[in-house]
């Protein structure tokens, strides 16, 4: 069966519409990431305690991504869309999985309503 997957992602959550010959389906992951983050580390011995929160901010960012990875690794065709560095970041985790090749585009958006990013997706794999 074919599917389709467009989605909006910023750091804090992912909107994911896929669209297969069944219907379409929109699910959400949430990263729980704050806007700006205060981790707090008693510890320097890794290094200075921006160093740590910039790791742990990117240990985070990666378990998230791949949580979005999970849900889109089956897509024939991915589009991306958001308002920030997110779609990039995906985008090179998805050629390093090896699927960039089902990437049909990437574009800057602001934010959306759950509506307006599934009328976006439905738009852009119309058959």
């Amino acid at each position: 069966m074919k599917s389709e997957i467009g989605l909006w992602i910023d750091h804090r959550q992912a909107v994911i519409v896929v669209v297969t010959d069944a219907g379409e389906e929109t699910k959400r992951i949430i990263s729980n990431m704050e806007k700006h983050v205060r981790f707090s580390s008693g510890s320097s011995e890794d290094g200075s305690q921006e160093d740590v929160r910039d790791r742990q901010f990117g240990n985070h960012l990666d378990s998230y991504y791949d949580e979005v990875i999970a849900v889109i690794r089956g897509a024939d065709a991915i589009q991306i869309f958001g308002p920030g560095e997110a779609k990039g970041e995906l985008e090179k985790r998805l050629e390093h999985e090896g699927l960039k090749g089902h990437i049909v585009g990437i574009e800057t958006v602001d934010k959306m309503t759950d509506r307006q990013i599934a009328a976006k997706v439905r738009e852009r794999f119309q058959t």
